[in-house]
């Protein structure tokens, strides 16, 4: 017996009311059976509806906004993981969210979603604040800090850029020994009154008196402090380059000896006579870092309280964290910002700060 083929054209007539349509329409149907674009609404995965699903992300997101919210109990026996997680404490919500949501996105979960406003309200509880700018202007001093880096290929260049932006008072860090003249002639200028004390200086407009080295236990010296006499009265300044810090793989985060020297110089602010103090320099830390909690825990830093947006300022080519810090003690802030890059790794920074 033979039998009749016929192809179909994808018309539905009448006689054919069941025969799908073939065309976008179908396309269509068929994409939102894809991954994402299923309907929520459908069961699928052994029967589990949308709450029932993405348990496993929903518990990284309660993790991170764990991890965020108590960064204070990484205990820093272990490598000095507590403060390694604090250096870079801001990125952690950034870098792990986006990548949460898309799985919870692709598993449908509801419950995952909902997990995931825990870290942003967090995130936003400790650095909401940070995002507006909080600037305001009658300043009565102008100070600007900035690690140089000793390899800089353009000293003279990077000394012109930084005075450039005005600045009352200018601190340097990371001077190498045959560049501080460099340094000195590119300054001249602007600058009356300066002195460079080991490996950091200080340039002002104007005078300085007792000015002297600071030791913070590293066996070279890579602090100072001077009394500026502005026109609004004494101000003792400290300029200082903490320890570098490292991350190794059988050391963890390697910060012990930045540490005993925050120690060593948080003592010296603390027994300072002079009522308005000024700290400028390359702390290699946050003001999260608990290590310097003997110096962060005694004054404010200008970028937290005035600043706009968080004022990273190292790597220069992808700033990831403010280790170059201004902060202040009997003085108001009242502006902070991050200057132009230079020839340097870090990012230059100044603030604006009242005195009466």
């Amino acid at each position: 017996m033979v039998q009749a083929y016929e192809t179909d054209t994808g018309s539905a007539g009448p006689e054919d009311p069941g025969q799908p349509v073939a065309g976008s329409g179908s396309r269509f149907r068929r994409l939102r059976t894809i991954g994402p674009f299923r309907p929520w609404r459908a069961e699928g995965d052994g029967g589990k509806g949308p709450w029932r699903r993405g348990l496993v992300i929903a518990g990284c997101a309660v993790a991170v906004a764990l991890l965020t919210a108590l960064h204070a109990q990484i205990p820093n026996r272990i490598g000095n993981l507590g403060s390694l997680s604090e250096t870079f404490l801001p990125w952690l919500v950034v870098f792990t969210v986006p990548p949460l949501l898309v799985a919870a996105l692709w598993r449908r979960s509801g419950t995952a979603l909902l997990a995931l406003l825990l870290p942003v309200v967090v995130w936003l509880n400790l650095f909401g604040g940070l995002i507006a700018d909080k600037s305001a202007g009658g300043g009565d001093l102008t100070v600007a800090s900035h690690n140089v880096n000793a390899g800089n290929p353009d000293p003279e260049g990077t000394a012109r850029e930084v005075a450039g932006a005005g600045a009352d008072v200018l601190a340097l860090q990371e001077l190498a020994h045959g560049q501080v003249s460099a340094y000195r002639n590119a300054l001249s200028g602007t600058y009356k009154y300066h002195s460079v004390q080991g490996t950091v200086g200080l340039w002002s407009k104007y005078p300085l008196k007792q000015v002297a080295p600071v030791d913070i236990r590293m066996g070279w010296t890579r602090a100072m402090r001077a009394t500026v006499a502005t026109p609004q009265g004494d101000v003792a300044v400290y300029v200082a380059h903490m320890p570098s810090v490292r991350v190794k793989m059988n050391a963890g985060f390697t910060a012990n000896e930045r540490d005993k020297s925050a120690d060593a110089l948080g003592e010296a602010i603390a027994m300072e006579e002079t009522a308005h103090v000024v700290l400028l320099g390359d702390l290699n830390g946050t003001m999260n870092d608990r290590a310097l909690r003997a110096i962060t825990s005694q004054m404010r830093s200008t970028q937290g309280a005035a600043g706009d947006g968080f004022g990273f300022s190292w790597p220069a080519s992808f700033p990831m964290a403010r280790i170059d810090q201004i902060l202040v003690k009997g003085a108001e802030p009242v502006g902070s910002w991050t200057l132009p890059r230079t020839d340097s790794d870090h990012l230059p920074i100044a603030a604006s700060i009242k005195l009466r």
